[in-house]
C-alpha cells in the first residue's frame, strides 16, 4: 500500500511571502523519509474557512493516508487550526495529541498550552502540529512510529490485528 500525505503550513505571514515556511518542509521531510509519499503541500492564511476547505480537499477529493498541519495551535486570537479542524473529524483520536504534548512536556512547561487535535475523516487521520520546526521534530517523531498501524487499521490493511481485536472482544463478554 502506498502511504500519502498531504502537509498545510497554517500561517498568515508565510501566505503572504512574508516569512519563509521551514515547519511545512521538515515536516515533509520526516514523513517522506518514515516511508510517505507527500502528494499535496500548501500554505494557508490563519482562516477558519481556509482551513476546513483545504482538509476536505485532503481527506474527500485527493483521500491522502495522512492530512498533516504545522501551524495555529497557540492562544493567538488567530490561532483557529483545531476548531477548524474538529470542523471536519468524524472520529476524535486523543491520543495523539496526548503523547505529542506529553514529548513537549518533556522539553517546555509550555508544552501544555497546545491545541493540537487529531481525528479520523472517512480513510484520512487529520493530525495538527505546532508551528515550529523544533516542535514539529519533537511532536511528530513521538507519534510517527504509531501512526502507520492506525492508519493501516483504517485502511484495513491490518486484518490479523483486527481478526484478533474481535477475538479478544468476543472473549471479555463470554
Amino acid at each position: 500500500m502506498e502511504y500519502t500525505a498531504a502537509v498545510l503550513t497554517i500561517s498568515d505571514k508565510g501566505s503572504q511571502g512574508l516569512r519563509e515556511d521551514k515547519s511545512g518542509p521538515a515536516m515533509a521531510a520526516m514523513l517522506e523519509a518514515a516511508g510517505y509519499q507527500v502528494v499535496y503541500t500548501a500554505i494557508l492564511p490563519d482562516d477558519y474557512e481556509a482551513i476546513r476547505a483545504a482538509l476536505l480537499l485532503c481527506c474527500d477529493e485527493k483521500r491522502v493516508c495522512l492530512a498533516a498541519t504545522t501551524g495555529g495551535t497557540g492562544f493567538s486570537k488567530r490561532d483557529i487550526t483545531p476548531e477548524a479542524t474538529a470542523s471536519v473529524i468524524e472520529r476524535f483520536t486523543p491520543g495523539i495529541p496526548e503523547a505529542m504534548r506529553a514529548e513537549s512536556l518533556r522539553h517546555t512547561p509550555h508544552g501544555m498550552l497546545s491545541r493540537e487535535t487529531a481525528g479520523i475523516r472517512g480513510d484520512t487521520l487529520i493530525l495538527n502540529l505546532p508551528g515550529s520546526v523544533k516542535a514539529v521534530t519533537e511532536c511528530l517523531g513521538a507519534v510517527l512510529p504509531a501512526l502507520r498501524h492506525g492508519i493501516d487499521i483504517l485502511r484495513g490493511n491490518a486484518a490479523e490485528c483486527g481478526e484478533h481485536h474481535h477475538h479478544k472482544e468476543g472473549h471479555h463478554h463470554g
